[in-house]
């Protein structure tokens, strides 16, 4: 990571720049087993597919709203620093009725359906499979994404001291992420590249935020983002902490 960083896009440019290879995001779904490891290169690959879904085909423009209507999940983790490439802002768990464009997942396909703008469905099923048939409403993720662009240029610069996260009310310019998550990064056990941090948090809170992704971005670290970790015995927790040579931990 650079100095000269100063938006969460900048961190994975960085990121991407520094080791491509290594792992960014490994992913657990503990009520269905799957397990996904995503490298920095194939997370980047994801960010730019998505960012050019939403600067060309939802014609998306810094300064507008996302409601992320998802939960703590590495296909959220692609959004959010989608969003951040293009200069939209991602509003976590927000309104969609006062949102220009909504991404939903399953259980919020109906409160999307507030928002007057495009819609966009992920199923979160193993493997980012296709819905059967999507919701009423929505364009299935998985259909629309595959064949976007595999790099990104954004129209515009991005705007570091414009909002580019909100979560839990609370609005963080693309700066601020950057800066409190360097901040949070001692706290959370960060040491720098090599660092696995486990983290089992909701994305509905900034420290979840920024434990699940934005700290170890923003450090070399990387992160085994679990869902529904609740599920597990803490005997299947020191496992995977063991087997995922995990450094530290935020239940």
């Amino acid at each position: 990571m650079t100095a000269t960083d100063r938006t969460p896009a900048d961190l994975l440019r960085s990121a991407l720049a520094a080791d491509p290879a290594r792992p960014l995001v490994t992913f657990y779904d503990d009520a269905t087993g799957e397990r996904v490891e995503l490298s920095v290169a194939t997370f980047a690959n994801w960010v730019a597919k998505t960012a050019n879904l939403l600067q060309d085909e939802l014609s998306t423009e810094p300064g507008e709203r996302v409601a992320l209507l998802l939960p703590a999940h590495w296909q959220t983790a692609v959004w959010l620093l989608a969003c951040s490439s293009v200069g939209v802002t991602a509003d976590v768990g927000g309104d969609a009725g006062a949102a220009d464009h909504v991404v939903a997942g399953p259980g919020q396909f109906e409160a999307g359906l507030a928002c007057a703008g495009s819609r966009i469905a992920l199923s979160l099923a193993p493997l980012g499979r296709r819905f059967p048939t999507p919701p009423a409403g929505y364009a299935d993720y998985a259909v629309e994404v595959p064949g976007q662009g595999d790099r990104f240029q954004p129209y515009a610069p991005v705007d570091p001291e414009a909002a580019a996260v909100i979560v839990a009310g609370a609005e963080f310019t693309g700066a601020e992420v950057v800066e409190r998550a360097r901040a949070d990064a001692t706290g959370f056990g960060l040491t720098g590249p090599g660092s696995r941090l486990l983290s089992g948090l909701s994305y509905d809170t900034w420290e979840g935020l920024s434990a699940g992704l934005y700290a170890p971005l923003a450090t070399g670290a990387s992160v085994v983002l679990c869902r529904h970790l609740d599920q597990l015995g803490e005997d299947a927790v020191a496992k995977r902490i063991e087997s995922e040579r995990v450094t530290a931990t935020k239940r």
